[in-house]
């Protein structure tokens, strides 16, 4: 079959017009991420570059084998030991290009960890604050969950912090990869507690400490950063991670009974023989919960609609 030479110049003409402009669409929308992201990347450094100042605090510290204990049982069950180690000694809790490196510091007075000259103070603007003792944020503390502890738990939680062993662990700084900068920047992750806090409440004296529906509501706090402050549960905390479920009366766990609620949160396996992972579901940690706090956390997602 015969072609025009002057239809076959014509479509070579077209073609090299569609490539061009395609070329230059995808440059457009490259040169307008490239921009966008570098103006994401520098607001998200000013904001955990800011430094704050808030009036110092101090609290009597106890130091009787009660309140130590207390503070043990706070540091199982708040999630201290699930990203600082089981001894404090901070770990490295992720490390790769998207998300970046995730550092939790060494808590304890060993090389890497906390200065000679940390006091109370410091401890207190930390937990109720989210703020270094130089007064930069704190990355991924969950400051916004301990600032509404009780007085009396804050105490405890502090003298038992305090008093545990010195452990010599250096840590790399926290690096973070460009899905975390973006999705931080837009309040999918929790990055700066600084700036979720009330920071003029004042701590209850102390907590309800009767079974039921009102100590379940103080534990909940711990539960509120996954599940959501409504505890509907919602999107993936990260990419990769499964979508978190509605842990109230409306959702498939209010449908278990408290027997298999308490089973579960303890052994890590569902009444219907799935068996959660501990990196997406902290089992091993609410399984540290007394029978009476896990009794009374259901008694409190129960009354949710």
């Amino acid at each position: 079959m015969w072609h025009s030479p002057l239809l076959f110049k014509t479509s070579k003409a077209m073609i090299r017009k569609i490539l061009k402009w395609t070329g230059i669409v995808l440059a457009v929308v490259l040169l307008a991420a490239i921009c966008t992201y570098t103006y994401i990347s520098v607001s998200m450094k000013s904001r955990m570059n800011k430094a704050y100042v808030f009036e110092k605090e101090s609290i009597e510290i106890p130091s009787d084998s009660a309140a130590l204990a207390r503070g043990k049982h706070l540091v199982a069950i708040i999630g201290c030991q699930d990203c600082h180690g089981s001894n404090l000694e901070g770990k490295v809790m992720n490390d790769d290009g998207a998300i970046g490196r995730l550092v939790a510091g060494n808590l304890t007075k060993g090389a890497g960890g906390l200065p000679a000259s940390y006091e109370v103070s410091d401890w207190l603007v930390a937990l109720r604050h989210g703020v270094h003792q130089d007064g930069k944020p704190l990355l991924f503390m969950p400051s916004h969950e301990t600032a509404l502890l009780s007085q009396q738990d804050m105490a405890a939680l502090i003298a038992y912090c305090r008093q545990i062993p010195k452990i010599d662990n250096t840590l790399p700084e926290n690096d973070l990869g460009p899905v975390a900068v973006i999705m931080s920047y837009l309040g999918k992750m929790p990055l700066l507690s600084v700036e979720k806090i009330d920071h003029d409440k004042p701590m209850i004296a102390r907590a309800d400490s009767a079974e039921g529906a009102a100590q379940g509501k103080y534990l909940a706090v711990s539960c509120s950063g996954c599940h959501r402050e409504n505890f509907k549960g919602g999107e993936p905390l990260a990419p990769g991670f499964p979508p978190v479920p509605d842990i109230t009366r409306a959702g498939h766990l209010g449908q278990w009974t408290k027997a298999q609620f308490i089973a579960t949160l303890t052994s890590g396996k569902t009444p219907e023989g799935h068996v959660l992972k501990n990196e997406d579901m902290p089992w091993k940690m609410t399984a540290q919960y007394t029978r009476g706090e896990l009794s009374s956390l259901y008694d409190y997602l129960q009354s949710i609609q």
